[in-house]
């Protein structure tokens, strides 16, 4: 049916952010001190690669809790000269890992990936092979104009010379406090005296700082084959831990090619699988584009519950096309085709909610961080990085200040899934760094940390955009909805009588605080300009860069 022009919002907010407009670049970041480091790159003539690394370097300092070099992630590249990428860093199982390593507590759905001891959870052997630092510089080799060293100043100086705790940082440090006790790296770091840091303090990360200088000089070589993963493989065979030297040898970056789709006009490309948002974004905005969203009004009652069910919908096929596609068959083609939404919209029940049918979900980290960079050139990156869980495994490798991820809680702990563990399997994930291009040119890039609830974000942040007509900043910043099949998370901008009309539909409605975490984009103006935009869930900073070099032949005379 044809779009009318959007309603007014029946869940009304205000934006608690402002955004940034340039002409010459941008760099978006979940931290102020991290979108400088990408904005140093920029204005010292690199391009949007080599801000983004920087950026993510920088993150990995001050933003530890989230993301670091042990990690992994997703990139997704849009080039100046068209070509559209994704690079796969994604960690993968060691090769001691075995299907039935864990002892698992429990076949229900919330509670499938509770282990013993949460072995799966906290310490070494929830460690998979790192791709991080493996795929940021492989990104910057291919891609970038400036050297790994120039790219690794802003981090290794805010390693060495510190920089002050935010209430942020802090918050998160205190909810961890008793798993990062039991790390005496972490203990001095972050619990100095007992207590954990307080938001004014000052961190400085000495023995990290030396890391990354040795990063700086020997390359990724330093934790693929040379001391750092000499650290890494001692203390993981010395407490339990599975990855080797041979695990760390194996490691590749994979290139693939991003999932495409269309929505009212939009080109959507997004990560396929093993990540599972591009698929089912494109999934579900195939089953929305045959209704009228606009016209419903902004988080109204009766957009809210079409938006729930092609949420669930999504989450029940999600199981058969989120696994590493070596080692599962993914129909990406039939999952995202208009013949097959036109099916399951065809379930629809405009007036009662609906239970469809789910594969095991849960168990992945909403800590995990976002960068969306974009150059004068036309390259831009969105790339979306974690080590899994806060502060990974609770774990740092001690004399190198490293942080290791928790990715091994990702797999389905049980035998016999398409999700279970496999020796050298990729980790599945919710990462949705997103592109949207239209007549062929880019019109936004946005993404967000968040776990289960980034793809369902990823998406209504683009109905905000194209249905809604809302602002960057406002598409951002927009109250959010989320379900995987259970209850319905509502934050708290949902009025009470929205919430009271999905309830009677059968929605079992949970008010929540916050979905998801904080996203930020950048949107492609028709003038040229860019406006980048990053909203409250987090300390995201947008940085715009403008103006430029003196007028050509200009001089400087007194005559």
């Amino acid at each position: 049916m044809p779009a009318a022009p959007p309603r007014a919002r029946i869940a009304d907010f205000t934006c608690e952010k402002l955004p940034a407009t340039g002409s010459r670049g941008m760099a978006v970041t979940n931290h102020p001190l991290a979108s400088a480091a990408g904005s140093e790159m920029l204005l010292a003539g690199g391009n949007a690669v080599d801000a983004a690394i920087a950026a993510l370097f920088a993150l990995t300092v001050v933003e530890p809790m989230m993301v670091g070099i042990l990690g992994g992630g997703v990139a997704h590249l849009r080039l100046a000269d068209g070509r559209s990428l994704v690079l796969d860093g994604l960690s993968t199982a060691p090769g001691q890992a075995r299907a039935d390593m864990y002892e698992t507590l429990s076949d229900d759905l919330a509670t499938a990936r509770d282990t013993r001891d949460r072995e799966n959870l906290i310490g070494p052997k929830s460690v998979a092979v790192p791709g991080a630092l493996a795929g940021w510089c492989m990104a910057l080799a291919r891609f970038g104009t400036l050297s790994l060293e120039d790219v690794l100043q802003p981090a290794i100086r805010l390693a060495e010379r510190g920089f002050i705790v935010s209430p942020y940082l802090a918050n998160c440090t205190a909810d961890c406090a008793a798993d990062l006790s039991r790390d005496p790296g972490l203990t001095a770091l972050f619990l100095p005296g007992g207590s954990a840091i307080r938001a004014g303090t000052r961190l400085i990360q000495a023995d990290y700082a030396a890391s990354l200088r040795l990063i700086a000089a020997t390359g990724p070589a330093a934790l693929y084959d040379g001391p750092l993963g000499a650290a890494l493989t001692d203390f993981m065979a010395a407490n339990g831990g599975l990855i080797d030297q041979a695990d760390l040898a194996a490691f590749q970056v994979i290139d693939r090619a991003p999932v495409r789709g269309s929505y009212r006009g939009f080109e959507i490309l997004g990560p396929p699988p093993p990540a599972s948002a591009g698929v089912h974004i494109v999934q579900m905005l195939n089953i929305l584009e045959a209704y009228d969203i606009a016209g419903l009004g902004f988080g109204s009652a009766d957009g809210v519950h079409l938006i729930t069910e092609a949420l669930k919908i999504a989450f029940a096929d999600r199981a058969v096309a989120t696994a590493d596609p070596a080692f599962v068959k993914v129909p990406v083609d039939l999952l995202t085709s208009k013949a097959y939404a036109d099916s399951r919209r065809a379930g629809i029940d405009l007036a009662h909610a609906k239970a469809w049918t789910a594969g095991i979900t849960g168990g992945e980290s909403n800590n995990t961080t976002h960068v969306t960079v974009a150059d004068a050139d036309g390259n831009v990156v969105s790339t979306t990085q974690t080590i899994n869980s806060l502060f990974g495994a609770c774990t740092q490798i001690p004399g190198t200040g490293m942080l290791t991820n928790n990715y091994m809680y990702n797999f389905d702990p049980h035998p016999g899934r398409a999700l279970s563990i496999a020796p050298g399997k990729r980790v599945f994930t919710s990462m949705a760094p997103m592109m949207a291009l239209r007549d062929g040119k880019l019109a936004f890039a946005l993404g967000l940390p968040g776990a289960l609830r980034i793809f369902p974000s990823a998406l209504q942040a683009i109905l905000n955009l194209i249905d809604h007509k809302m602002s960057l900043q406002e598409a951002v910043e927009a109250p959010r909805v989320w379900t995987e099949g259970g209850v319905l998370e509502l934050e708290p901008a949902f009025p009470d009588a929205v919430a009271e009309a999905l309830t009677a539909r059968g929605h079992k409605v949970l008010r929540v605080p916050r979905v998801a975490g904080g996203m930020n984009a950048i949107q492609f103006n028709d003038d040229g300009t860019l406006t980048g935009a990053a909203c409250w869930r987090a300390d995201g900073t947008p940085v715009a860069i403008s103006g430029g070099l003196a007028r050509a032949g200009a001089r400087f005379s007194i005559a």
